[in-house]
């Protein structure tokens, strides 16, 4: 538990010192992504987006395992 909670403040802390480049990455504006705009009603649903990170994180959880 203590090394999982680690790891996870070594990756946010290296996303926050990264984010300038990170922002730049077309993540949120995918196709597939839902995005309902009315008068005083904004939708968002990045739902390709976050298949997307899930893959990713699915993927390099997997390498690390091995």
């Amino acid at each position: 538990m203590q090394k999982g909670l680690v790891i996870a403040g070594l990756v946010l802390l290296v996303a926050g010192l990264a984010w300038p480049w990170l922002r730049r990455l077309p993540l949120g504006r995918l196709p597939g992504d839902i995005l309902i705009e009315r008068d005083n009603f904004v939708f968002y649903f990045p739902i390709t987006t976050m298949i997307l990170v899930s893959l990713v994180l699915t993927l390099l959880i997997w390498l690390f395992r091995r």
